[in-house]
């Protein structure tokens, strides 16, 4: 029987079992039908080595469940990162990873074959050239070693180190603890703060939504897509089931929620001719295809749709080109200007007219009405009425309308 270790092989794994855990806390451990019992404790095991502090049990009457309780606005830093942290190395991994350093801090450039001989001297171990060659790549590649060619030989050099450019820019340490924080791909802050010791002392964030650097794997080969002007096959992950599938594509933009930190990625299917949007947190492998052709045209084409676009909805069920919404409220102008300063503000284009004293339309024309849904709600109380081409959008307000009320008038 193999022993358990908190290291792991792939991220997306992890990715997976931390938002089930996440997400899905309210879970007991049969409830979790896709994996085994011995999955299940090695998982919840690894959880509470990575995350100790933030892992809570509950007791209901289907037995003990384990979720993740985090209150981003107390913590310094994303908890989560320790996943990003756990992946499994060999013992030649973190020897040959300190040869090489060690041995460049005294050494101008030098070749492959010359850090290979370089250790066998100097530390009497011996390493395959190509693994030096390799791993010496691997460190360019990531901006540890600097690459250079002098005809034909291909020589390698140390980098600047993190803690010099920090000496000579000292402001820039306030501001990786700000981006470690709040960007995407904030793990990269966080681990140049971690090996230069420092502590952000500085910043907290209201409202953070830590789950989602869970996404930041997929995020980066996306950005990479986007930065080629190239198309992808990215797999899915159905919201319902566990059915996946596979769309093709041209990746224009990443769309974000205020409301949610919900991230969605906006594609051109070239096939079908229309923009569609995919939550983040549904792409599970991302593979990169040809250049796309017209890039830059396809993406000014999304930029003139989403000023229609609510939200991420391109399209709705009746397939016209736009839906028409009016919105006809009370309010009152001497005590509420803050009201319409609101429909001004978080409008998006709409116009708000007054049509009587203490009495607004507000209308607009947007892909997917129903979109607006949650929004219009906010105004429960002032509504006088809700008119649109989108025959759901109104069915589904009065729906929600009279339930509320049964719930406290009935």
């Amino acid at each position: 029987m193999s022993e358990f270790s908190e290291l792991i092989k792939s991220f997306s794994k992890s990715r997976e079992y931390v938002r089930d855990f996440f997400v899905y806390g309210f879970k007991t451990r049969d409830e979790f039908s896709g994996w085994s019992g011995r999955t299940y404790d090695n998982e919840r095991r690894r959880l509470e080595s990575w995350l100790a502090g933030y892992v809570k049990q509950d007791y209901t009457e289907k037995g003990k469940n384990i979720y993740l309780s985090i209150d981003s606005n107390l913590l310094d830093t994303n908890p989560l990162y320790q996943v990003w942290k756990a992946k499994s190395f060999t013992d030649n991994d973190i020897m040959l990873h300190f040869y090489i350093i060690d041995y460049l801090l005294k050494e101008n450039e030098k070749t492959a074959d010359g850090i290979t001989d370089g250790i066998l001297d100097k530390y009497g171990v011996f390493f395959d050239a190509q693994t030096i060659r390799r791993k010496c790549n691997e460190y360019a590649a990531e901006g540890i070693l600097i690459k250079s060619k002098s005809g034909r030989e291909v020589l390698y050099s140390l980098n600047a180190s993190p803690r010099e450019i920090f000496s000579r820019f000292p402001a820039l340490a306030e501001a990786v603890k700000l981006y470690q924080l709040s960007a995407p791909v904030g793990i990269l802050g966080n681990t140049v703060m971690e090996n230069l010791g420092f502590k952000n002392d500085v910043f907290r964030v209201k409202h953070s939504f830590f789950v989602h650097t869970l996404e930041d794997e997929v995020l980066l080969d996306i950005l990479r897509a986007m930065h080629d002007e190239r198309a992808v096959i990215v797999k899915l992950k159905s919201s319902k089931n566990e059915n996946f599938q596979e769309q093709g594509g041209v990746p224009l933009k990443i769309f974000i929620s205020t409301r949610t930190g919900r991230r969605y990625v906006c594609f051109y299917i070239t096939e079908k001719k229309k923009f569609s949007c995919f939550r983040l947190d549904a792409v599970k492998e991302v593979k990169l295809q040809e250049k796309c052709p017209g890039y830059k045209d396809i993406r000014e084409d999304l930029y003139r749709n989403k000023e229609r676009a609510w939200g991420v909805s391109f399209q709705n069920e009746s397939r016209t080109r736009t839906e028409r919404v009016k919105l006809t409220v009370n309010i009152n102008e001497k005590t509420e200007e803050h009201i319409i300063n609101r429909f001004k503000r978080e409008g998006k284009g709409g116009v708000l007219s007054r049509i009587a004293p203490d009495t607004f339309t507000y209308e607009t024309e947007v892909f997917d009405a129903n979109e607006m849904l949650p929004w219009i709600r906010s105004f429960t109380g002032r509504i006088i009425d809700v008119e649109s081409d989108s025959e759901k959008l109104a069915g589904l307000f009065k729906r929600d309308f009279y339930e509320t009320y049964k719930l406290y008038f009935d």
